[in-house]
């Protein structure tokens, strides 16, 4: 698609989630589009919570929604004042304005009440399906008499429908281009349950009007509502905005993504350990290319750089190792202070009963950073550190075909030899000084995995002396008198 030309301060859009769950990874991503742009042309973002479905919104979720954005970076210029910030608008605070709508479309014959029940509804479906026809309700009801309409109301039950007329939408979309629909299929459809409570298509249609949106960016699978909102902006002579539908986001084998990713919150990655820039960074590439080999990007250098003429057509594949690649370069971005403190809420977990002394968690992190991917790594590949007994297998002192005797005399020398350096001078430099020497004899392989093996009861984790230097000379003799006795050769 060619680029809009679009005036300083003209744009103006929304994100508009419902507070029925957690905010999610797609949802997330909507609303960073729409940030971006309008940062990018000096427009105003707005967060407009659709919470009328009153059975499923939570002030809970729209507590996390609200949390969560924050966290990313993605703030709103404009919603209800409240202590000198700007709270998100409520559409449940905003009734009288979509009844006044209704109003006047029921008076002016556009819309109606119908009074089917589910039951009702629910065989015309079924009939409709074994037909192999379109599942669309054509009313009955609406032309009746007002006499009917009060004896029908009497008894409750109605919901009020939109008469679609019957004609071709035609719109430009700015990612896909031009977009037709047919309304015939659409058949009378809902815009509220009653006066003041209305269904997703109308309220919308209705708050982008009253909140001046010049541009609605969301996702693909919304397409299809946004002719049913465009006849009610005819309807009701309200100015069309500008649409822009972005791609699906898709599993790796380009399959519809699945729970696994879907499900997850932005919250669970917040625990997980991933930071926001990192989700941030992740999230614009999904549908978004910069046109260039960069991948690493600030929020501001986003701004610059975003452009709805260089978001793609076709479905984004999530892949989480790129996400952790992402994390990881940002984790080992970190000053160590700021990275110890993030990691130290995982550390004193599993260190469990007591406190971790932040000086110590940051000569942890500072050996553990660049082997991280997201900060609850620091759980597993540290967390030797704090315990105080290691539970291992002795086979994992052996280096390849080394007998016990052999493994036990090598930790034995490497004992006798740390020993003696003081601990004011126990560093990785003056263990290792001390250590090479006999490596040369006996074999490094030989001298430094058993030492290594007895500090961390892992296979895989830093060079010794550099775990020795965090252990201090206290604990580094007390995990190797450990291991001589666990081979057996005390």
């Amino acid at each position: 698609m060619p680029t809009e030309i679009i005036k300083s301060g003209e744009v103006r859009v929304r994100i508009a989630p419902s507070p029925t769950g957690p905010l999610h990874i797609g949802t997330a991503r909507t609303a960073l589009f729409n940030f971006l742009f309008a940062k990018k042309h000096r427009g105003t973002f707005i967060l407009r919570i659709e919470d009328t479905d009153l059975e499923r919104s939570d002030p809970k979720y729209e507590k996390d929604i609200v949390e969560h954005l924050k966290w990313l970076g993605i703030a709103w210029d404009e919603g209800v004042e409240v202590g000198g910030e700007y709270a998100p608008y409520r559409q449940s605070e905003r009734i009288y304005t979509y009844s006044k709508y209704v109003q006047k479309l029921l008076g002016e014959g556009k819309a109606f009440y119908c009074f089917h029940s589910k039951e009702e509804l629910g065989r015309e479906r079924q009939d409709q399906l074994k037909a192999k026809q379109t599942p669309i309700h054509l009313c009955e009801h609406r032309g009746l008499p007002e006499r009917k309409i009060k004896d029908f109301m009497a008894k409750g039950n109605y919901v009020i429908r939109f008469v679609a007329p019957k004609k071709k939408v035609i719109f430009q979309d700015l990612i896909h281009g031009e977009v037709e629909f047919d309304t015939s299929l659409f058949g009378d459809f809902s815009i509220a349950k009653e006066i003041g409570v209305p269904l997703y298509n109308f309220a919308a249609a209705v708050d982008d009007f009253e909140m001046k949106i010049s541009h609605v960016i969301r996702g693909e699978d919304h397409i299809s509502n946004t002719p049913k909102q465009i006849l009610i902006q005819e309807a009701l002579d309200f100015p069309r905005p500008k649409y822009a539908h972005l791609p699906l986001i898709l599993n790796p084998d380009r399959s519809k993504l699945s729970k696994r990713y879907l499900e997850t919150s932005i919250g669970d990655y917040r625990v997980a350990g991933y930071l926001p820039e990192a989700l941030v960074n992740f999230m614009v590439f999904l549908g978004w290319s910069p046109g260039t080999d960069r991948e690493i990007f600030s929020l501001d250098e986003l701004v610059k750089e975003f452009g709805l003429e260089k978001v793609q057509k076709s479905g984004a594949v999530f892949n989480v190792e790129k996400l952790d690649w992402f994390n990881g370069h940002y984790v080992r971005q970190k000053n160590l202070d700021e990275l110890a403190k993030l990691c130290l809420p995982y550390l004193s977990a599993q260190a469990g009963p007591g406190e971790i002394d932040l000086d110590y968690a940051k000569k942890i992190v500072a050996l553990e950073r660049d082997r991280m991917k997201k900060l609850s790594d620091i759980r597993e590949l540290a967390g030797f550190f704090l315990k105080e007994k290691l539970e291992y297998e002795k086979e994992l002192l052996r280096w390849k075909k080394m007998t016990d005797e052999e493994v036990a005399t090598n930790l034995k020398t490497v004992k006798t030899m740390i020993e003696p350096i003081s601990d004011d001078l126990f560093t990785a430099a003056a263990i290792k000084e001390t250590l090479d020497k006999e490596a040369e004899k006996t074999g490094k392989g030989e001298l430094y995995w058993p030492f290594r093996a007895a500090l961390s009861g892992l296979k895989q984790s830093p060079p010794p002396q550099e775990i020795a230097e965090v252990l201090g000379k206290e604990k580094t003799l007390l995990r190797i008198r450990a291991a001589i006795e666990k081979i057996g050769r005390g």
